[in-house]
């Protein structure tokens, strides 16, 4: 009895093996494949960084299929970290999109077979107007790597795919490096957290890279008062106020204690309506700039040996300028 053909294939491309067995197979696989591309690189890699950096347009990233999807990823991945850049599909390239890539710009091209056809058209249309190519392929003697600038070559790596058919290894090795090529030029133009945050004003990592003073209350929501102020006064001002504390200032303005509510219950006594404000204050409180990073006020705030749930923030004469709840962080999505 002949037995079904798609039968006989299930039975050859799915192992008697968990999921779990698989999963850990693929990733296994992939991984070997990523330390076999980080111990091949060497001067090319730093000759592409070399030539992407000194485009003065931006980064054109291309590839078809598989390749395309991995290059839309690259392309923005660079254009957050401060290397504009953007994905051009070769096959639009040769109906009309060429005209997007103009003098200045450099292009970065994937293929793993580096035969991929459509990208004749983009690979002449660089060597025509003298732009810089960086390839990213697996094979040194393809048409891309001959006529690139750079060539970067993928170490030859088992897909993780039973057939090995399906590009699983080889496009994982090129996100990698796409990857190792971002970082690399974002360490070269001292791309730092608030580049960043210009790039990423929204959801949770905008608010962590959001700035102090963008948040911060200030004018006369602040609560401030001088050190010789009576308790009786002390506690209106601090109800009225609603951030559960008062900055205490000197002649000049400096702030030189914090009034808390744990002040407060450690001084409770027959006698607190008659004491002043600097009888009973933390000298020496916490504080932050305006220019210092919400994610650096959260830390502050959580600080083990003393966590606080405000923090009065200060001018370089350390004078109070404003004031930042806990609660101010929880708005903006961030604790």
């Amino acid at each position: 009895m002949t037995r079904n053909p798609a039968a006989q294939l299930s039975e050859t491309i799915v192992p008697s093996s968990t999921d779990l067995d698989v999963a850990r197979t693929v990733l296994n696989t992939e991984a070997a494949g990523l330390h076999a591309l980080a111990a091949s690189l060497a001067g090319e890699f730093s000759r592409a960084v070399d030539a992407l950096q000194a485009a003065t347009g931006r980064i054109v990233v291309s590839g078809m299929g598989k390749s395309g999807h991995v290059a839309r990823k690259i392309a923005a991945t660079m254009a957050s970290t401060g290397t504009p850049a953007l994905f051009v599909h070769p096959g639009e390239a040769s109906h009309g999109d060429l005209g997007m890539i103009v003098a200045g710009d450099a292009v970065l091209a994937l293929s793993n077979s580096g035969e991929t056809t459509e990208l004749a058209d983009l690979v002449a249309h660089t060597r025509r107007h003298a732009l810089k190519l960086v390839a990213i392929t697996a094979s040194a003697a393809s048409a891309l790597a001959t006529a690139a600038d750079v060539a970067l070559i993928l170490p030859h790596a088992a897909e993780a795919c039973p057939m090995g058919l399906a590009p699983t290894t080889s496009t994982t090795m090129q996100m990698g490096l796409g990857d190792a090529l971002a970082v690399a030029l974002l360490r070269r133009r001292g791309f730092t957290a608030a580049d960043f945050r210009q790039f990423h004003p929204g959801g949770r990592l905008g608010a962590r890279l959001r700035r102090v003073r963008d948040m911060m209350h200030h004018g006369a929501a602040v609560p401030l008062a001088r050190a010789d102020l009576p308790m009786s006064q002390a506690l209106v001002l601090i109800t009225e106020k609603r951030f559960g504390c008062l900055g205490v200032i000197d002649a000049d303005g400096a702030l030189i204690g914090i009034l808390t509510d744990g002040d407060l219950r450690r001084a409770m006594g027959p006698d607190l309506l008659a004491r002043s404000v600097g009888d009973i204050m933390t000298r020496a409180p916490r504080t932050i700039g305006p220019e210092a990073l919400a994610e650096e006020a959260l830390h502050a705030m959580n600080a083990r040996d003393r966590p606080v749930t405000a923090l009065f923030v200060v001018d370089t004469a350390s004078r109070p300028v404003g004031i930042l709840h806990v609660h101010d962080l929880l708005r903006a999505g961030l604790a």
